[in-house]
């Protein structure tokens, strides 16, 4: 047989091999990388690059280098998982740059960043300025975690005592112009209803690229034709017209009828109508 062959075949055989030896190791080896990570992933990609090129003195040799590699990393992560001393010498500690508003000099030299580098990561983290920052921390992957001081925090709906309701997630009930029966079964709709809403707004089932529907059933196309206009949905904003209109008419008929009973009924429901609407205004009008 020849060479050229024999090195193809085993090649193939050391990819196959590596590609599942990648999803043993799990996710977290191919996303964020410690220092140990990526020893680890360069190890085992030259072994396997070697052991394709027979640069181990046979097969089985390098077969055996690749499994120490594999099997031992499995192992420590292993105990990590159960114990804290290991992993903390396997994949490090973290370490606090900044507290309080103050920059520790130690610690930046401890773990060798300059000035420039600590500016560097405060910058991808939205933080321009260092008397903005209250703390930083590396984190063992090298990233930098930055927690703004209170002042200088993006306002959220609890900062300002905003209530606000839970959404699920959107489900995609077209891609590339092919209805998805299982998203729009899940959220109680069919394709009837799915082309009644496209009817409304004026699109072509070929036409659309994706659409996706949330949790209060509004629609949201993306077509193919990026210069078409699509219009936005208008479920809340009916809804929430709806309700209003409704509690108005109670009052209008609690004001206008001369019968106690009826007048209290209206009364009351146009009150039971104002409370729906305070607590469904936060979902209604975001």
């Amino acid at each position: 047989m020849p060479d050229w062959l024999i090195i193809g075949l085993r090649s193939l055989g050391i990819f196959a091999l590596t590609l599942l030896v990648v999803r043993i190791m799990g996710k977290r080896q191919t996303s964020h990388l410690t220092f140990f990570d990526r020893i680890t992933a360069i190890v085992i990609g030259v072994l396997a690059a070697a052991t394709s090129l027979n640069l181990t003195n046979g097969l089985i040799n390098g077969l055996a280098a690749l499994a120490v590699w594999i099997l031992l990393p499995i192992f420590l992560f292993w105990l990590a998982l159960k114990y804290k001393t290991v992993r903390d010498i396997l994949l490090g500690k973290e370490t606090i740059l900044i507290n309080h508003g103050k920059v520790l000099e130690d610690k930046l030299k401890e773990v060798r960043f300059t000035p420039e580098d600590l500016l560097s990561h405060l910058r991808r983290n939205n933080a321009f300025k260092v008397a903005d920052v209250e703390f930083a921390m590396l984190e063992p992957s090298g990233d930098v975690s930055v927690l703004l001081k209170k002042g200088n925090q993006p306002v959220t709906a609890s900062t300002i005592g905003l209530q606000v309701n839970h959404e699920s997630v959107p489900q995609t009930v077209m891609l590339d112009g092919v209805v998805m029966d299982e998203p729009l079964t899940a959220m109680g709709l069919n394709r009837n209803w799915l082309h009644t809403e496209l009817e409304k707004a004026g699109v072509a089932p070929e036409n659309v690229f994706i659409a996706q529907v949330d949790s209060l059933g509004q629609l949201y196309l993306d077509l193919f034709d990026d210069a078409a206009q699509v219009p936005q949905p208008k479920t809340k904003d009916l809804v929430y017209a709806t309700l209003k209109k409704c509690q108005a008419d109670c009052e209008l008929y609690a004001l206008g009828t001369k019968a106690a009973s009826a007048k209290k009924n209206y009364s009351q429901c146009a009150a039971e109508l104002d409370q729906i609407i305070s607590e469904l205004k936060p979902l209604l009008k975001r």
